[in-house]
Protein backbone atom coordinates (compact mmCIF):
# COMPACT_ATOMS: atom_id res chain seq x y z
CA UNK A 1 0.00 0.00 0.00
CA UNK A 2 1.18 3.52 -0.84
CA UNK A 3 0.04 6.52 1.18
CA UNK A 4 -0.60 9.67 -0.83
CA UNK A 5 -1.98 13.12 -0.15
CA UNK A 6 -4.13 15.05 -2.60
CA UNK A 7 -5.87 18.39 -2.93
CA UNK A 8 -9.64 18.24 -3.43
CA UNK A 9 -12.15 20.89 -4.37
CA UNK A 10 -14.17 21.42 -1.19
CA UNK A 11 -16.52 24.10 -2.53
CA UNK A 12 -16.96 26.17 -5.66
CA UNK A 13 -15.38 29.64 -5.42
CA UNK A 14 -17.44 32.77 -5.86
CA UNK A 15 -15.07 35.47 -7.06
CA UNK A 16 -11.48 35.03 -5.94
CA UNK A 17 -10.85 31.52 -4.54
CA UNK A 18 -9.70 31.17 -0.95
CA UNK A 19 -8.03 28.42 1.06
CA UNK A 20 -11.50 27.38 2.25
CA UNK A 21 -12.35 26.14 -1.26
CA UNK A 22 -9.69 23.41 -1.01
CA UNK A 23 -8.99 20.49 1.30
CA UNK A 24 -5.99 18.25 1.83
CA UNK A 25 -6.89 14.56 2.04
CA UNK A 26 -4.89 11.39 2.62
CA UNK A 27 -5.58 8.24 0.62
CA UNK A 28 -4.09 4.75 0.52
CA UNK A 29 -3.38 3.31 -2.90
CA UNK A 30 -3.55 -0.44 -3.53
CA UNK A 31 -1.10 -2.17 -5.83
CA UNK A 32 -1.78 -1.29 -9.49
CA UNK A 33 -4.33 -3.56 -11.18
CA UNK A 34 -3.92 -5.29 -14.54
CA UNK A 35 -2.71 -2.85 -17.18
CA UNK A 36 -2.11 -0.15 -14.57
CA UNK A 37 0.91 1.73 -13.27
CA UNK A 38 1.53 3.45 -9.96
CA UNK A 39 3.30 6.79 -10.19
CA UNK A 40 4.81 9.06 -7.56
CA UNK A 41 4.69 12.65 -8.79
CA UNK A 42 7.76 14.83 -8.50
CA UNK A 43 6.33 18.04 -10.02
CA UNK A 44 2.87 19.46 -10.73
CA UNK A 45 1.65 22.59 -12.44
CA UNK A 46 -0.97 25.15 -11.53
CA UNK A 47 -2.40 27.19 -14.40
CA UNK A 48 -4.93 30.03 -14.68
CA UNK A 49 -7.34 27.98 -16.84
CA UNK A 50 -7.99 25.76 -13.80
CA UNK A 51 -10.05 28.57 -12.30
CA UNK A 52 -12.70 28.08 -14.97
CA UNK A 53 -12.93 24.37 -14.19
CA UNK A 54 -13.88 25.24 -10.61
CA UNK A 55 -17.20 26.64 -11.89
CA UNK A 56 -20.06 24.27 -12.63
CA UNK A 57 -20.51 25.41 -16.20
CA UNK A 58 -20.25 23.75 -19.59
CA UNK A 59 -16.98 24.54 -21.33
CA UNK A 60 -14.32 22.99 -23.54
CA UNK A 61 -13.26 20.80 -20.61
CA UNK A 62 -15.47 19.34 -17.83
CA UNK A 63 -15.65 21.10 -14.45
CA UNK A 64 -13.87 19.76 -11.39
CA UNK A 65 -16.16 17.84 -9.07
CA UNK A 66 -16.74 18.70 -5.40
CA UNK A 67 -14.97 16.25 -3.10
CA UNK A 68 -12.68 14.89 -5.81
CA UNK A 69 -8.98 15.52 -6.38
CA UNK A 70 -8.24 18.31 -8.81
CA UNK A 71 -6.44 17.54 -12.07
CA UNK A 72 -3.57 19.07 -13.96
CA UNK A 73 -0.24 18.38 -15.57
CA UNK A 74 2.35 16.42 -13.59
CA UNK A 75 5.69 14.69 -14.01
CA UNK A 76 6.60 11.67 -11.91
CA UNK A 77 8.29 8.29 -11.68
CA UNK A 78 6.72 4.87 -12.06
CA UNK A 79 7.10 3.04 -8.75
CA UNK A 80 5.15 -0.09 -9.68
CA UNK A 81 3.87 -1.43 -12.98
CA UNK A 82 1.39 -4.07 -14.00
CA UNK A 83 1.79 -3.27 -17.68
CA UNK A 84 4.66 -4.52 -19.87
CA UNK A 85 5.25 -1.15 -21.51
CA UNK A 86 6.38 0.47 -18.24
CA UNK A 87 8.85 -0.45 -15.53
CA UNK A 88 9.75 1.03 -12.15
CA UNK A 89 11.94 4.07 -12.61
CA UNK A 90 10.38 5.26 -15.86
CA UNK A 91 9.80 9.00 -15.97
CA UNK A 92 6.28 9.88 -17.10
CA UNK A 93 3.92 12.76 -17.76
CA UNK A 94 0.25 12.68 -16.86
CA UNK A 95 -2.78 14.80 -16.11
CA UNK A 96 -2.93 13.44 -12.54
CA UNK A 97 -1.54 16.47 -10.76
CA UNK A 98 -2.69 17.83 -7.39
CA UNK A 99 -1.69 14.53 -5.74
CA UNK A 100 1.51 12.90 -4.56
CA UNK A 101 0.86 9.48 -6.13
CA UNK A 102 -1.77 7.69 -8.18
CA UNK A 103 -2.78 4.52 -9.97
CA UNK A 104 -3.90 4.79 -13.58
CA UNK A 105 -4.25 2.75 -16.76
CA UNK A 106 -0.93 2.72 -18.61
CA UNK A 107 -2.58 4.41 -21.59
CA UNK A 108 -3.18 7.53 -19.47
CA UNK A 109 0.50 8.27 -18.83
CA UNK A 110 3.23 9.08 -21.32
CA UNK A 111 6.92 8.23 -21.11
CA UNK A 112 9.04 11.34 -20.91
CA UNK A 113 12.31 11.76 -22.79
CA UNK A 114 13.92 14.85 -21.30
CA UNK A 115 16.57 15.47 -23.99
CA UNK A 116 18.75 17.10 -21.36
CA UNK A 117 16.07 19.42 -19.99
CA UNK A 118 14.92 19.31 -16.36
CA UNK A 119 11.72 17.25 -16.09
CA UNK A 120 9.61 20.17 -14.88
CA UNK A 121 10.39 22.04 -18.12
CA UNK A 122 7.79 19.79 -19.75
CA UNK A 123 5.15 21.48 -17.60
CA UNK A 124 6.28 24.87 -18.88
CA UNK A 125 8.58 25.94 -21.68
CA UNK A 126 8.66 22.50 -23.34
CA UNK A 127 5.05 21.67 -22.45
CA UNK A 128 1.58 23.12 -22.74
CA UNK A 129 2.49 26.78 -21.99
CA UNK A 130 5.33 26.73 -24.53
CA UNK A 131 3.12 25.10 -27.14
CA UNK A 132 0.41 27.68 -26.43
CA UNK A 133 2.87 30.49 -27.10
CA UNK A 134 4.17 28.82 -30.25
CA UNK A 135 0.82 28.00 -31.84
CA UNK A 136 -0.82 31.24 -30.77
CA UNK A 137 1.89 33.50 -32.14
CA UNK A 138 2.86 31.65 -35.30
CA UNK A 139 -0.48 30.22 -36.46
CA UNK A 140 -3.33 32.09 -34.77
CA UNK A 141 -1.71 35.53 -34.95
CA UNK A 142 -0.03 34.56 -38.24
CA UNK A 143 3.22 36.38 -37.40
CA UNK A 144 4.84 37.85 -40.51
CA UNK A 145 7.87 39.95 -41.35
CA UNK A 146 7.85 43.47 -39.98
CA UNK A 147 5.12 42.93 -37.39
CA UNK A 148 5.21 44.90 -34.15
CA UNK A 149 4.10 42.52 -31.40
CA UNK A 150 2.34 43.43 -28.14
CA UNK A 151 2.16 40.77 -25.41
CA UNK A 152 0.18 41.18 -22.20
CA UNK A 153 1.38 39.28 -19.14
CA UNK A 154 4.82 39.05 -20.69
CA UNK A 155 6.51 37.72 -17.55
CA UNK A 156 4.10 34.81 -17.15
CA UNK A 157 4.46 31.20 -18.22
CA UNK A 158 3.13 31.79 -21.74
CA UNK A 159 4.05 35.44 -22.21
CA UNK A 160 7.75 34.92 -21.55
CA UNK A 161 7.87 32.41 -24.42
CA UNK A 162 5.78 34.54 -26.80
CA UNK A 163 8.11 37.50 -26.28
CA UNK A 164 11.21 35.43 -26.93
CA UNK A 165 9.90 33.68 -30.04
CA UNK A 166 8.99 37.06 -31.48
CA UNK A 167 12.48 38.40 -30.73
CA UNK A 168 14.15 35.29 -32.18
CA UNK A 169 12.24 36.00 -35.39
CA UNK A 170 13.43 39.60 -35.45
CA UNK A 171 10.38 41.55 -34.32
CA UNK A 172 9.88 44.63 -32.18
CA UNK A 173 8.22 43.43 -28.97
CA UNK A 174 6.20 45.38 -26.43
CA UNK A 175 5.21 43.52 -23.26
CA UNK A 176 3.46 44.35 -20.02
CA UNK A 177 4.13 43.02 -16.53
CA UNK A 178 3.33 44.06 -12.97
CA UNK A 179 6.23 45.30 -10.86
CA UNK A 180 9.82 46.42 -11.29
CA UNK A 181 11.29 42.92 -10.96
CA UNK A 182 9.13 41.58 -13.78
CA UNK A 183 9.88 44.57 -15.98
CA UNK A 184 13.59 43.97 -15.39
CA UNK A 185 13.10 40.33 -16.37
CA UNK A 186 11.40 41.34 -19.62
CA UNK A 187 14.31 43.62 -20.43
CA UNK A 188 16.74 40.76 -19.77
CA UNK A 189 14.87 38.75 -22.42
CA UNK A 190 15.49 41.46 -24.99
CA UNK A 191 11.96 42.91 -25.00
CA UNK A 192 12.18 46.31 -26.70
CA UNK A 193 9.59 48.07 -24.54
CA UNK A 194 8.60 46.71 -21.12
CA UNK A 195 5.56 48.42 -19.55
CA UNK A 196 4.71 48.22 -15.84
CA UNK A 197 0.92 48.18 -15.89
CA UNK A 198 0.83 48.80 -12.14
CA UNK A 199 2.50 52.17 -12.68
CA UNK A 200 0.95 53.32 -15.96
CA UNK A 201 -2.38 55.08 -15.62
CA UNK A 202 -3.06 55.02 -19.38
CA UNK A 203 -2.12 51.76 -21.06
CA UNK A 204 -3.06 53.00 -24.52
CA UNK A 205 -0.71 55.96 -24.18
CA UNK A 206 2.06 53.68 -22.92
CA UNK A 207 1.70 51.29 -25.86
CA UNK A 208 1.62 54.14 -28.37
CA UNK A 209 4.74 55.68 -26.84
CA UNK A 210 6.45 52.37 -27.51
CA UNK A 211 4.91 52.00 -30.98
CA UNK A 212 3.84 55.41 -32.34
CA UNK A 213 2.77 53.83 -35.63
CA UNK A 214 0.75 51.12 -33.88
CA UNK A 215 0.91 47.36 -33.39
CA UNK A 216 0.25 44.50 -35.80
CA UNK A 217 -0.05 41.53 -33.43
CA UNK A 218 -1.54 41.31 -29.96
CA UNK A 219 -1.15 38.18 -27.84
CA UNK A 220 -3.69 38.44 -25.04
CA UNK A 221 -3.19 36.74 -21.69
CA UNK A 222 -4.91 39.41 -19.57
CA UNK A 223 -8.00 40.87 -21.26
CA UNK A 224 -9.78 43.92 -19.86
CA UNK A 225 -7.82 47.18 -20.09
CA UNK A 226 -4.99 45.45 -21.94
CA UNK A 227 -7.31 44.34 -24.71
CA UNK A 228 -8.78 47.83 -24.93
CA UNK A 229 -5.28 49.32 -25.27
CA UNK A 230 -4.45 46.83 -28.02
CA UNK A 231 -7.61 47.77 -29.93
CA UNK A 232 -6.74 51.45 -29.64
CA UNK A 233 -3.15 50.90 -30.79
CA UNK A 234 -3.82 48.37 -33.56
CA UNK A 235 -2.97 49.12 -37.14
CA UNK A 236 -5.37 48.10 -39.94
CA UNK A 237 -5.51 44.34 -40.48
CA UNK A 238 -3.99 43.60 -37.07
CA UNK A 239 -4.29 40.05 -35.69
CA UNK A 240 -5.17 39.27 -32.08
CA UNK A 241 -4.51 35.83 -30.56
CA UNK A 242 -6.85 35.62 -27.57
CA UNK A 243 -5.22 33.09 -25.24
CA UNK A 244 -6.70 34.11 -21.89
CA UNK A 245 -8.11 36.93 -19.81
CA UNK A 246 -6.80 36.42 -16.30
CA UNK A 247 -8.09 39.83 -15.22
CA UNK A 248 -11.62 38.45 -15.69
CA UNK A 249 -11.35 34.92 -14.26
CA UNK A 250 -12.67 35.79 -10.81
CA UNK A 251 -15.38 38.20 -11.93
CA UNK A 252 -18.83 37.40 -10.58
CA UNK A 253 -20.65 38.88 -13.59
CA UNK A 254 -19.94 39.62 -17.24
CA UNK A 255 -18.94 43.21 -16.47
CA UNK A 256 -19.35 46.28 -18.70
CA UNK A 257 -17.69 44.84 -21.77
CA UNK A 258 -14.67 45.94 -23.82
CA UNK A 259 -14.65 49.60 -24.80
CA UNK A 260 -13.65 50.42 -28.34
CA UNK A 261 -14.47 47.02 -29.82
CA UNK A 262 -16.10 48.78 -32.78
CA UNK A 263 -12.56 49.55 -33.97
CA UNK A 264 -12.28 45.91 -35.03
CA UNK A 265 -14.67 46.76 -37.87
CA UNK A 266 -13.06 49.93 -39.15
CA UNK A 267 -9.53 48.60 -38.79
CA UNK A 268 -10.54 45.19 -40.19
CA UNK A 269 -8.93 43.40 -37.26
CA UNK A 270 -9.03 39.65 -36.74
CA UNK A 271 -9.63 38.56 -33.14
CA UNK A 272 -9.37 34.80 -32.66
CA UNK A 273 -9.68 32.86 -29.44
CA UNK A 274 -7.89 29.53 -29.32
CA UNK A 275 -7.31 26.39 -27.27
CA UNK A 276 -3.87 24.85 -27.59
CA UNK A 277 -5.12 21.29 -28.06
CA UNK A 278 -6.70 22.31 -31.37
CA UNK A 279 -3.20 22.83 -32.75
CA UNK A 280 -1.70 19.48 -31.76
CA UNK A 281 -0.54 18.97 -35.35
CA UNK A 282 2.19 21.58 -34.65
CA UNK A 283 3.74 19.49 -31.87
CA UNK A 284 6.62 18.08 -33.92
CA UNK A 285 7.60 21.50 -35.26
CA UNK A 286 7.29 22.99 -31.77
CA UNK A 287 9.60 20.36 -30.24
CA UNK A 288 12.19 20.78 -33.00
CA UNK A 289 12.23 24.58 -32.83
CA UNK A 290 12.27 24.77 -29.04
CA UNK A 291 15.11 22.23 -28.79
CA UNK A 292 17.13 24.25 -31.30
CA UNK A 293 16.48 27.62 -29.66
CA UNK A 294 17.25 26.34 -26.17
CA UNK A 295 20.44 24.61 -27.32
CA UNK A 296 21.57 27.80 -29.04
CA UNK A 297 20.92 29.83 -25.88
CA UNK A 298 18.32 31.96 -27.64
CA UNK A 299 15.46 30.99 -25.34
CA UNK A 300 15.34 30.79 -21.57
CA UNK A 301 12.67 30.77 -18.89
CA UNK A 302 11.89 31.44 -15.25
CA UNK A 303 10.06 29.27 -12.71
CA UNK A 304 8.49 30.06 -9.35
CA UNK A 305 8.36 27.01 -7.10
CA UNK A 306 6.33 26.14 -4.02
CA UNK A 307 7.33 23.04 -2.03
CA UNK A 308 4.92 20.29 -1.03
CA UNK A 309 1.39 19.28 -1.93
CA UNK A 310 -0.04 21.35 0.93
CA UNK A 311 1.26 24.48 -0.80
CA UNK A 312 -0.52 23.77 -4.09
CA UNK A 313 -3.57 25.97 -3.32
CA UNK A 314 -1.30 28.84 -2.30
CA UNK A 315 0.66 28.44 -5.52
CA UNK A 316 -2.55 28.54 -7.52
CA UNK A 317 -3.83 31.66 -5.74
CA UNK A 318 -0.56 33.48 -6.42
CA UNK A 319 -1.36 33.37 -10.13
CA UNK A 320 -4.10 35.94 -9.51
CA UNK A 321 -2.07 38.28 -7.31
CA UNK A 322 1.05 38.44 -9.47
CA UNK A 323 3.02 36.21 -7.12
CA UNK A 324 4.76 34.29 -9.89
CA UNK A 325 7.61 35.11 -12.23
CA UNK A 326 7.43 32.78 -15.20
CA UNK A 327 5.92 29.33 -14.70
CA UNK A 328 4.35 28.52 -11.32
CA UNK A 329 5.17 24.96 -10.20
CA UNK A 330 4.81 22.81 -7.11
CA UNK A 331 7.66 20.46 -6.23
CA UNK A 332 6.28 17.29 -4.69
CA UNK A 333 9.32 15.07 -4.11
Amino acid sequence: MTVSREIRLKSRPVGMPTDANFELATVTLPDPGPGEVQVRNSWMTVDPYMRGRMNDVKSYTPPFQIGEALQGGAVGEVIASNDPSFKAGDLVQSFFGWREAFNAPAAMVQKLETHGLPPQAFLGVAGMPGMTAYAGLLRVAALKDGDVVFVSGGAGAVGQIVAQIAKIKGHTVIATAGGADKVAYLKSLGVDHAIDYKVETDLTAAVLRAAPDGIDVYFDNVGGAHLEAALNAARPFGRFALCGAISQYNATDMGPGIRGLIQAVGKQLRLEGFIVSTHADMQAAFVADMAKWIAEGKLTWQETVEDGIARAPAAFLKLFSGGNLGKMLVKLS
